[in-house]
Order: C-alpha cells, then sequence, then structure tokens
C-alpha cells in the first residue's frame, strides 16, 4: 500500500501500489485519464463526463455533488476522483469512507497542467501524467504571442443556469490574458460572478464570447435575439462584428481538462487574430 498525502484533505490517504479502479467524478479529470491511456481502469463516472466521447459508455454514478453509494460500495474503487469547489464538501464526505482524492480548480491555465501531473501521481503513473503535461506546455507555448500593443477587451459569458462570467482567480481570466486579451471583469475579486451587464456600455468590449448552457440547441440566431433583448446593437463588438457563439454542445470554456488547451485556446487565439488584423493592424 502507498500513502499520499493530499493538500485539499489536508491528510495522507492510503492507496494500493496499482490502481485498477478508478471513479471520477469531473469531467477534466475523466478527460485526462482518458487522454493517458487509462480509460480502461475507469470504473464510473460523473453524468457529465462527455469527454472523449467513449467516457460516455462508462457507468453513471452521480452527478457533480451527488453519488450512488450502493454502486460505490459494488465497484470497491481504489480512488475516487473529485474537484475542489462546487465538490468540495462532497470530498469530505465521501473521505470518511472511500480513498477520495480532490484536485484543486485550476485558477491558471499552467494549474491545469499541474492538475494532469498530481492525477498520475495520484494513480502511480509517474511518467504518463507528466508526459501529458508536457504535450501541453508545448501546445501552450507555441500559441502565446510576441509582444502585446494593445489587448482587447472580452465580456465571455456563459450560461450555468444563469449568466455567469468570470473575475480574477479563473482559468479563463488567466487564458485571455496569456493569449494577448483582457478579460473585462478581470480585476473582480472572485472566480465567477454574476454580471452587471449595464456596466458593459462604459467598459465598450472589443469582443463577445457567448457559451450556451451545456447539450442545448442554441444557435447563432438564439444569440442575435439575445443580443436584441438586451439592447446591444450600437455596442462596438456588434459594429466591428466581434461577437461569437462558443461551438456545443459540451461546455467550452468551462471545461478545464487537455481539451482546454487544445481546443478552447487555439479558438481563442483564432478571435483575438482576427481583432488585431482587422483593426489594429490595418
Amino acid at each position: 500500500m502507498r500513502e499520499l498525502f493530499n493538500e485539499v484533505l489536508g491528510k495522507k490517504i492510503t492507496l494500493p501500489e496499482k490502481i485498477e479502479k478508478i471513479v471520477s467524478l469531473n469531467p477534466s479529470i475523466t478527460e485526462s485519464l482518458f487522454m493517458m491511456g487509462l480509460g480502461d481502469k475507469v470504473a464510473a463516472v460523473s453524468a457529465f463526463c462527455a469527454r472523449p466521447p467513449e467516457a460516455r459508455s462508462k457507468r453513471k454514478i452521480g452527478s457533480y455533488n451527488t453519488v450512488n453509494e450502493d454502486i460505490l460500495d459494488s465497484i470497491e474503487p481504489d480512488i475516487i476522483f473529485t474537484i475542489t469547489g462546487y465538490q468540495r464538501q462532497l470530498a469530505f464526505d465521501l473521505s470518511k469512507k472511500y480513498s477520495v482524492y480532490p484536485l484543486e480548480l485550476p485558477t491558471t491555465v499552467l494549474g491545469i497542467l499541474d492538475m494532469v501531473t498530481k492525477i498520475g501521481l495520484a494513480i502511480g503513473e509517474y511518467e504518463k501524467g507528466r508526459s501529458l503535461s508536457t504535450e501541453l506546455l508545448g501546445r501552450l507555448l507555441h500559441l502565446l504571442p510576441g509582444k502585446v500593443d494593445y489587448r482587447p477587451k472580452i465580456y465571455l459569458e456563459i450560461d450555468l443556469g444563469g449568466s455567469v462570467t468570470f473575475g480574477a482567480y479563473s482559468y479563463i481570466t488567466d487564458a485571455i490574458y496569456l493569449l494577448g486579451g483582457s478579460n473585462v471583469y478581470g480585476n473582480e475579486q472572485a472566480e465567477w460572478l454574476q454580471p452587471d451587464l449595464t456596466r458593459l456600455n462604459s467598459v465598450a468590449p472589443d469582443i463577445f464570447i457567448y457559451e450556451a448552457k451545456m447539450y442545448s440547441d442554441f444557435h447563432k440566431e438564439d444569440l442575435e435575439r439575445l443580443i436584441d433583448s438586451r439592447g446591444w446593437r450600437n455596442m462596438r463588438f456588434i459594429t466591428n462584428g466581434t461577437y461569437y457563439l462558443a461551438p456545443g454542445p459540451l461546455d467550452f470554456f468551462a471545461h478545464h481538462g487537455p481539451s482546454f488547451i487544445l481546443d478552447t485556446l487555439p479558438w481563442l487565439k483564432e478571435k483575438l487574430d482576427i481583432y488585431q488584423s482587422k483593426y489594429l493592424r490595418s
């Protein structure tokens, strides 16, 4: 057996030398495990674990903060992965009976790499964790811009059962900055917050990005209706044509797994490059 200290729980966790049965209650951790080639060891996942497509066929054991303990007992997992934030209390509750390893919700893009490495460490797959993290770092470095003379102001909104945007303590704000932009709510002392939409008139964002609720049937014409309902037709991002619907139907920005670096960041960089080319380099 191994003993591994977990910073979130503040105690040592006893784990087998060889991990064979993993339960992941977080979509980003599930994606990371599959990308390490460990999908065969994943015994069960949450209802929201949809990446990669193979994860959807795994046994569903709960949601973000609920777990069917009868199923959990029948699986007898070697380790259960959770994330902090919304799942913090769930991790403490489950740790009274099971070997739970909660990971920190990333506040930076590099925090995503740290999460991937820690997953590998927890399950004793040191090489696989570090290899995936190194690959992601290389992709990230390739995306970084050179000298930034002006940072386009971005307003990003996600429907998480209501309008949500992100403040200073978010990997999303960090990603926008790394790629040469500026989050209009980036100085708010919060991870996420409900936006004051009236404030946007004075801020005058250069770019607007909207992410619809996961699995919703939301299209560009729905975004146009949303803009009309808010009286935004005179906003700078409308007149410039720099407003975008994030690709769906899965979480796109609201997902902090490896695909955030592989898919979301290149998409965001493309939008920033369009702005730079049209309005700053002409």
